[in-house]
């Protein structure tokens, strides 16, 4: 290895995946962090770290940091400066490597038109598109806006017609903008019912390229990947052929060098593939090829870095089994995948099954809307999709989390869906299927639930009490009311009550039979009706996270006394995620119509468009461009129509929050 330290330009999960490749090859690494980050674990899991006043796009800082810490190579990760030619022409004229392909190649590609261009002289089949909103009419319609200069789900725009076009335009323009620093946007013809395949390529400085198979990644919400797996289940040895040909093409055509990705976009009707793009870095999804090939990505980057050979070619590598991953995100699956921020009271996976977990948080970490919303990537490795399935929806139910909402439901019940098992998994898997996006607990399990929170309660009431405590838990020396607890999970309050019995044991509610068989600060052994589990447990304010069989159930603990709360004003519309205010597009007095979007706002990177849910008259407007608001904030006020103030209809309404359009 020609060097020994590196310094990584990311943060979160990557950051960490990356220091632990490294450390296992026997380099040192060094780390960059903004106060935001300054208690994340890969912070101190590096030999040192940096702080970054300016932020993660500041190259300049980068580069000095690398050059004050002794560092002698810069990875990037994945997104932030990771396709940004010019950061890394000035890594390598700093006297720096650069663990990535070269600028050259990153240029090319980065540009999607010129990707495109490439693409056809290589041979390698594409769909219609167009550089000028202009000739939109030659690319027909449905038709997707696309960001020239980068991916990740920024910037893209379906559009169903010519009357939307402008509008979908100049909204990616601001956010492709906002992400990349560059506005530009091309058109491209939709295909509704297709596979977003991609073909893992690897190439060293001594001419050798090989293809690592495919990847299928078309669960998507947002255009943005929630479920990838490898080997794609449509993909037979013909078309794997043809794709991984093709790819590799394309790469010997630009002098690939590096770990890197060519997109492709399958039409299920006819199973034509169409390029769509070349990643040249690090992909999210990365680890379901590791796992499939046995080959670490990370590794394979820091050797061909160094000027190694890769040492096998196309027919060394062999394929075992399935891998599936999902990310695990911060968002609120039920308001249209709406980011969610909080603090991890709970953040504790499962010993078993065994699976892999790949992080950037832990239990107290802050998720704010500064950053991308994913808070974990898991992996599952088996010998059949069907067992890789299943045991990663288990991991998912068996992650002991709580703080922030989650798509944690809606992954484990995507991942069971007879459809999914079935293969069956295009990009509009979530709109065909609609799999569940919450947990819905029937009464059985939420009393379950509920019994025990309240007996860990009384348990730890019982533990710090400064008298009697030799005492049993609720003992009276007089027939009293039995002991009661009201825990709110959702829109349902639970009332437990329950009664210490002379043997230990708790009769409850009307009849029931409880148990307390252990206890402790993070668990408990018990059994209610018969039934005995060990539960994960924490409690964080007036919050009781309490492990079931199909997640965390989170409770809060009603008080007896509730202080009245702040309330958005009837007929308010309020702002369904913390966020910036990017455009109010009415003003009081205007009249719109259901489905009109009244305001657009900007949380982790991604546009949101609030629209109305009833037509009416906007009565005022709270807020204006550039305004950070809070969770439950009220927006605007629309009075329906015909519903004067005093009239009964006008009602608390919330803002229906959904993707970029």
């Amino acid at each position: 290895m020609s060097f020994s330290t590196i310094l990584v330009a990311n943060r979160g999960e990557i950051a960490r995946r990356i220091i632990r490749t490294a450390y296992s090859m026997g380099v040192r690494t060094i780390a960059v962090f903004v106060d935001a980050d300054a208690d994340a674990p890969f912070v101190s899991e590096a030999d040192e770290s940096v702080r970054l006043a300016s932020g993660y796009l500041d190259g300049a800082a980068i580069i000095d940091a690398a050059l004050g810490s002794g560092a002698e190579a810069v990875h990037p990760g994945y997104g932030f400066l990771s396709e940004n030619p010019g950061f890394a022409a000035e890594v390598t004229g700093a006297g720096l490597t650069w663990i990535g392909p070269p600028g050259s190649v990153i240029a090319q590609m980065g540009d999607k038109l010129a990707a495109k261009r490439l693409a056809v002289a290589a041979g390698v089949p594409t769909l219609p598109s167009a550089e000028s909103p202009g000739d939109a009419d030659g690319v027909g319609y449905p038709l997707i806006v696309k960001a020239a200069a980068g991916g990740g789900g920024k910037g893209m725009r379906i559009v169903g017609s010519p009357s939307d076009l402008d509008a979908a335009v100049a909204s990616a323009r601001r956010e492709t903008a906002g992400a990349f620093g560059d506005d530009r946007v091309f058109l491209e013809r939709y295909v509704a019912t297709s596979r977003h395949i991609e073909v893992q390529i690897l190439g060293d400085g001594h001419g050798n390229l090989v293809h690592l198979g495919e990847r299928e990644c078309s669960i998507q919400r947002r255009h943005q990947k929630l479920i990838e797996e490898s080997p794609s289940p449509v993909v037979d040895d013909a078309m794997r052929t043809a794709m991984g040909e093709a790819a590799l093409r394309l790469a010997r055509a630009i002098g690939f060098r590096s770990a890197g990705t060519v997109e492709f976009l399958v039409d299920e009707a006819t199973k034509e593939f169409y390029f769509l793009e070349v990643n040249t870095r690090l992909q999210v999804e990365h680890p379901v090829t590791e796992e499939v090939t046995g080959i670490d990505l990370v590794r394979e980057q820091l050797r061909i870095a160094a000027g190694e050979p890769l040492g096998y070619a196309q027919c060394d590598i062999a394929f075992a089994g399935h891998a599936i991953e999902a990310r695990l995100c911060a968002e609120d699956a039920e308001a249209g995948f709406l980011p969610a921020t909080g603090t991890l009271a709970a953040f504790s996976p499962a010993e078993a099954p065994v699976v892999r977990w790949e992080s950037g948080v832990e239990q107290g970490s802050v998720v704010s809307v500064a950053f991308d919303p994913m808070l974990a990537k898991v992996i599952a490795h088996a010998p059949t999709r069907a067992e890789a399935a299943s045991r990663l929806a288990l991991a998912l139910e068996r992650l002991h989390i709580g703080g922030v909402t989650t798509n944690r439901a809606f992954l484990a019940a995507a991942l069971r869906h007879e459809r999914f098992l079935g293969g069956d998994t295009t990009t509009d898997f979530i709109e065909r299927f609609g799999p569940a996006r919450s947990m819905v607990l029937g009464d059985t399990e939420l009393a379950w639930a509920a019994t025990a929170a309240a007996l860990w309660l009384q348990c730890e009431h019982r533990a710090s009490t400064p008298v009697l405590a030799d005492l049993p838990s609720g003992w009276r020396n007089a027939r009293l009311p039995a002991q009661a607890v009201s825990l709110r999970h959702g829109e349902h309050t639970v009332d437990v009550t329950y009664r210490s019995r002379r043997d230990g044991a708790f009769d409850v509610g009307d009849g029931r039979y409880a148990r307390i068989h252990r206890h402790s600060p993070l668990d408990m052994d018990v059994e209610v009706d018969g039934r005995r589990s060990t539960v994960r447990v924490t409690h964080a304010g007036d919050h009781l996270h309490i492990q079931s069989r199909r997640g965390t159930v989170d409770f809060r603990i009603v008080p007896r006394f509730v202080a009245p709360g702040t309330q958005v004003p009837s007929g308010g519309l309020a702002a369904p995620m913390p966020g910036t205010v990017v455009e109010v597009r009415v003003a009081p007095g205007e009249r719109v119509t259901a489905g009109t979007t009244l305001v657009v706002m900007e949380a982790m990177k991604m546009e949101h468009h609030i629209n109305a849910p009833a037509g009416g008259i906007v009565v005022e407007v709270f807020v204006g461009p550039g305004q950070q608001v809070d969770n439950g904030v009220a927006l605007l006020v629309i009075e329906p129509e015909g519903a004067g103030p005093d009239e009964p209809g006008s009602q608390p309404g919330q803002g229906a929050g959904e993707g970029p359009r």
